[in-house]
């Protein structure tokens, strides 16, 4: 259970409290009870929205416009080897300073950290407007029953959220080095080319597959995509995956597949690389008896928040806090900003992520509470 009261939440006793409960996708052990306690013990009005396996969390503190909303999720990815952790991934323990703990960094001190914040702004009076949450279960996962379908019931009510920030851990060397104001796109297609199994004798009564699936993949990489675009670097393919499932030295295979993505910048859409795969994949496939079949699974469009007052706010929080302004980022991976932009201008600031996912993923206890300091000159700034 939390161990705060208003205005003197303690963020690392709280983050502590989230990472002892092992919410590793689409499990939840109890951590959206622990937000929503938490909050609701603020004054904020909790609803709790399940689709699916997965938890998510939308909490409210006022009624006012502007609304500042903070997003983030309570699941995490899988231990991996338990054995090499020098602590249990859940324990959460501090040794020198440090926390140990799968979600320390990524990103369940971002929850607690602003939660704090939050907590000493009510207490302050300094909340004009609206303060909200909006926590998922599904960003480490699919992300096909959180943040997403959120948003859409927050869109149909109407819900009004004038501007978000995303705890992800976005700094990169040091902290408030960075904070993301944008992210490319990403797209995955899995690659299935069907031909007709034979003795590798007589290939005149079979139809290989791999030469196809060969053709398709060096068409896809041969093309440059683009040379990069304002704020964003050049979009890339890669092939992640090959599979031709046959043991025998005798026999041509009857099926080849390959799965690749795309990470790509806003000169692209998801719909037209995915209408490019299905074009290459006819000009490979040209005269062969068997099929070529491309699935395209979209993850999210390239997005960029605009600078100008809402960045600059965000920016000059930190250098406050840090005395350096950040710089401002689309690098990495995706991340549940690409659902929210829907809603309203999003950027994303957070601890340092050299550790998230890895064995004894951790964060400096003073680097959880010096995040907290930032969130608050978020906060004060905001209602300023």
């Amino acid at each position: 259970m939390p161990s705060e009261t208003l205005g003197a939440i303690d963020a690392v006793q709280l983050t502590r409290d989230l990472i002892r409960r092992p919410s590793v996708t689409p499990a939840d052990a109890g951590a959206m009870a622990i937000v929503e306690e938490t909050l609701r013990g603020l004054g904020f009005a909790c609803r709790r929205m399940r689709f699916g396996e997965i938890e998510n969390l939308y909490a409210r503190y006022g009624t006012a416009r502007p609304n500042l909303c903070f997003a983030g999720h309570t699941d995490v990815v899988p231990v991996g080897d338990a054995a090499a952790w020098s602590k249990d991934a859940f324990a959460a323990e501090v040794v020198d300073g440090v926390l140990i703990g799968r979600g320390s960094v990524d990103m369940k001190s971002a929850i607690a950290a602003f939660a704090a914040a939050a907590a000493d702004a009510i207490a302050a009076g300094t909340v004009t407007g609206s303060v909200s949450f909006l926590i998922t279960g599904d960003e480490e996962g699919v992300a096909t029953d959180g943040t997403t379908k959120v948003v859409d019931v927050l869109r149909a009510e109407g819900e009004v959220i004038d501007h978000c920030v995303v705890g992800e851990p976005t700094s990169a060397e040091t902290f408030g080095d960075m904070v993301k104001v944008g992210r490319r796109g990403s797209i995955n297609a899995d690659i299935e080319v069907e031909g007709i199994s034979g003795h590798v004798a007589y290939p005149h009564r079979a139809a290989n597959p791999v030469p196809v699936l060969i053709r398709l993949l060096a068409a896809l990489q041969a093309r440059r995509l683009d040379d990069g675009y304002p704020e964003f670097q050049p979009s890339n393919l890669e092939v992640t995956w090959i599979e031709v499932p046959n043991t025998a030295t005798n026999v041509i295979p009857g099926i080849a597949r390959a799965r690749i993505n795309i990470r790509f910048n806003p000169n692209h859409t998801g719909r037209a690389l995915a209408d490019w795969f299905d074009v290459e994949a006819s000009r490979a496939g040209e005269g062969f008896p068997g099929k070529v079949t491309v699935t395209p699974a979209i993850s999210g469009e390239a997005f960029l928040t605009e600078r100008g007052a809402f960045t600059d706010l965000v920016a000059a929080a930190v250098a406050d806090v840090t005395g350096a302004a950040p710089e401002l980022s689309t690098s990495g991976g995706t991340s549940d900003a690409r659902f929210i932009r829907a809603l309203c201008p999003v950027i994303e600031v957070g601890l340092v992520g050299k550790t998230m996912h890895q064995v004894d993923e951790r964060a400096p206890v003073e680097e959880i509470r010096t995040l907290q300091r930032v969130y608050a000159r978020i906060i004060a700034r905001y209602f300023a």
